[in-house]
């Protein structure tokens, strides 16, 4: 009897280790998924000074749209959480959209390579945000649901393993671009 109390108790204890285990492996994935994220948008952080710069000599009476840009970047700067570097985020693709229709009414701006390059770059780096964002929220969804069927929802409440949120798009972009000729 002593024996099966004994073989009871450690397949229980062996269970709460696989869970825990398990869930602080998907938590890890979440969290090089983000870093993964936050790679891609310092290379973005780092082109925009570059790309100011190249449309500052284009466009001097464009101040509001490039003062936005800087601003949005500076914020990502100095996001304290993965949350407040999400919507830094979305402050700069906002900024950055305007800046680059502001590049339409300059057919000098639009030719020039430095800016065309610059654009190019950008254009990338916004693609492999994109396929980091995509990547993150598939961990976080795997991660929030192995934490939350039963009874691994028991196991990480008790130890504390939180949900992690998602990456999603502001509202602004959301919104219906609208094309005018």
């Amino acid at each position: 009897m002593k024996w099966v109390i004994l073989i009871i108790m450690a397949a229980v204890l062996g269970g709460i280790m696989s869970v825990y285990n398990g869930l602080v492996s998907r938590r890890n994935k979440v969290k090089n998924a983000w870093a993964q994220i936050d790679v891609q948008l310092k290379r973005r952080f780092d082109l925009i000074p570059n790309l100011v710069e190249t449309v500052k000599g284009y466009a001097t009476h464009e101040k509001d749209t490039l003062e936005n840009v800087i601003k949005a970047r500076n914020t990502y700067a100095t996001a304290q959480t993965p949350e407040d570097a999400m919507n830094a985020n979305n402050q700069i693709a906002g900024a950055l959209n305007k800046l680059f229709a502001l590049a339409e009414s300059y057919p000098d701006l639009k030719a020039n390579q430095n800016f065309i390059h610059l654009q190019a770059e950008l254009t990338s780096v916004e693609d492999k945000i994109g396929y980091s964002r995509q990547f993150y929220n598939d961990t976080a969804m795997m991660y929030n649901n192995f934490r939350q069927i039963f009874p691994n929802n028991f196991i990480s409440n008790w130890f504390n393993f939180n949900e992690e949120t998602y990456f999603e798009a502001d509202e602004t972009e959301r919104s219906n671009v609208q094309v005018k000729f």
